[in-house]
């Protein structure tokens, strides 16, 4: 039985549709539906039920699926293994991470990854949304913030941390605050969710923690549109050090806290690297693993 095919069937399964599998394989979408219906064919069984509007596996394609999917990805870790002896970076690597930790942080790398290694071709997500890694066939993501118990694998790529910024226009105009309350008196920029918009949380350098409520007449979900309307002189903004140490360095923005640390969730927060957990990580994923390491850590 052709792999391919099985690796088709079980695409499928985990995206819902022959279009979408279509999509993502960059095909007409009757080439699926070809290969499914002879998988079909040579089973002597259906596998799917299909209508106008939805398909839907059948009790004996869910049954088929739960013992074929451990062995295609048995059979791809095996694949990967062979090309990974010859010592050449090729195929195609898929990545997904945030949009605005993406725009400034790794699309910048892609001309010299790509420069190092030729032969590998890199279909980057940008999106906000948490992507599940095995339905979407993620070989690797970045993430931001503190890591929910999963069955992946995680390594720290740097830690992160957050600084109230401002522009020195704004500061002139309105007055530098001085003490974490004062923020309250401010406009401040507000990212939506519930936890960056009501409040601030400050620790001083003896470790003591306050809580600063914050509001604000301009509300954006994008950290890189936050930077922009900061820089501008519109208020206040809670953003990480990874968006503007550059602005902090040109002195287009002004860290107003400098003897506080800042979040508005922990701490002790970080960019990770993430991956599918399994006992072989594929040479494409590790030189890009090494790559981010070297190129972003420092």
């Amino acid at each position: 039985m052709d792999i391919s095919v099985l690796q088709t069937f079980v695409e499928v399964m985990r995206l819902g549709s022959f279009a979408a599998v279509a999509r993502e394989r960059n095909i007409d979408p009757s080439s699926v539906s070809r290969a499914i219906a002879g998988l079909e064919e040579e089973l002597g069984v259906r596998l799917f039920q299909r209508t106008t509007r939805q398909l839907s596996p059948t009790e004996a394609g869910i049954a088929y699926f739960e013992r074929v999917e451990p062995l295609v990805e048995e059979m791809q870790q095996a694949i990967n293994v062979v090309a990974d002896v010859s010592g050449q970076v090729k195929g195609k690597l898929r990545v997904t991470v945030s949009v605005s930790f993406g725009l400034q942080c790794i699309v910048p790398l892609l001309s010299k990854f790509g420069t190092i290694y030729p032969d590998l071709t890199v279909d980057l997500l940008l999106t906000d949304t948490i992507v599940d890694l095995l339905t979407e066939r993620i070989d690797v993501a970045v993430r931001l913030g503190l890591l929910a118990d999963s069955t992946l694998v995680a390594q720290q790529l740097m830690p992160t941390c957050y600084f109230v910024c401002a522009s020195p226009q704004y500061l002139k105009r309105w007055g530098q605050p001085k003490k974490p309350s004062d923020v309250g008196q401010h406009n401040c920029l507000l990212f939506p969710l519930a936890i960056f918009s009501s409040k601030w949380i400050f620790r001083d350098k003896n470790g003591i923690k306050s809580e600063t409520s914050v509001r604000g007449n301009t509300i954006i979900s994008s950290g890189l549109a936050l930077q922009q309307c900061a820089i501008a002189g519109m208020g206040l903004a809670l953003l990480p050090n990874w968006l503007i140490h550059k602005d902090l360095q040109t002195g287009k923005l002004v860290n107003v806290f400098p003897n506080y640390e800042v979040t508005a969730t922990d701490f002790n927060t970080a960019a990770w690297l993430v991956y599918p957990s399994r006992a072989y990580v594929p040479l494409k994923v590790r030189v890009f693993i090494d790559f981010l390491k070297q190129n972003i850590s420092r």
